[in-house]
């Protein structure tokens, strides 16, 4: 005859796997975040970091691809956007700057909380300023943070130039931003035929009142399962609205 003491013992057996399953669930889950944060200058045209901090750590995400980003510039007063967004969230991050901008740099870049295996900075074409793609190598897939121009002769050569850089690549890639293009542009279109768009066709600028989808979230050679992509419902703290993906497996 089993004890009380035997059919405590067994409950919590029970309890520590349940719970065991629970968290190897959720640490195999990736939440990708797209966010053009305009140097953290709310709607109501005040720079709050501590606001765009607390809209990141609410999605808690697992990557984000943040774009609109000044380091020392004089206008951010000499700041590190990317620094004072990191220390708010938790978070690691890597820069790259597309121009020298204000007595600083400008440009994007990613959160992080797993720390990267390699980093890699490539220009792309923008003729009213330059544009850049940031691409980091994590354990099980690659992400690629970019910021496209606002001439679709220079975002359909970007399309072209991210597709060159990750022709080789055998883990999963993931490529998040602000493309500046709608569905319909010959730019998207040109990454629709290899990539999955992963985050849909909802409007996301401007902010207050969306009428727009310009920024997008796509997967390439992954088998991850979508579980959950939206705009997340934030209409003040950037003149974005961020982006936000769920998927099960890497």
């Amino acid at each position: 005859m089993c004890g009380i003491s035997g059919i405590n013992n067994f409950i919590a057996v029970c309890i520590c796997l349940l719970f065991s399953f629970q968290i190897n669930a959720q640490s195999s889950r990736l939440r990708i975040l797209s966010y053009n944060i305009r140097n953290a200058k709310g709607m109501d045209n005040t720079v709050n970091y501590d606001r765009v901090a607390a809209v990141i750590k609410t999605a808690n995400p697992s990557v984000v691809a943040l774009q609109e980003i000044d380091s020392a510039t004089q206008r951010s007063a000499g700041k590190f956007v990317l620094q004072e967004l990191g220390s708010r969230t938790g978070m690691k991050y890597i820069f790259n700057a597309a121009i020298d901008y204000n007595g600083g740099k400008y440009g994007v870049g990613i959160l992080f909380t797993e720390e990267p295996l390699s980093v890699k900075r490539v220009p792309l074409p923008g003729r009213e300023e330059n544009r850049t793609l940031l691409i980091a190598e994590f354990k099980d897939y690659f992400f690629c943070c970019t910021h496209f121009s606002l001439t679709p002769a220079d975002q359909v050569l970007s399309a072209g130039i991210i597709n060159e850089q990750i022709a080789g690549f055998t883990k999963p890639v993931y490529l998040a931003g602000d493309f500046n293009a709608l569905p319909e542009s010959e730019a998207i279109g040109i990454l629709r035929s290899r990539w999955t768009l992963l985050s849909g066709t909802g409007f996301s600028f401007p902010a207050d009142k969306p009428g727009r989808c310009i920024d997008y979230i796509f997967s390439l050679k992954s088998n991850a399962k979508l579980l959950h992509a939206e705009v997340v419902n934030e209409p003040m703290a950037s003149d974005h609205r961020p982006v936000l993906v769920e998927l099960a497996g890497k």
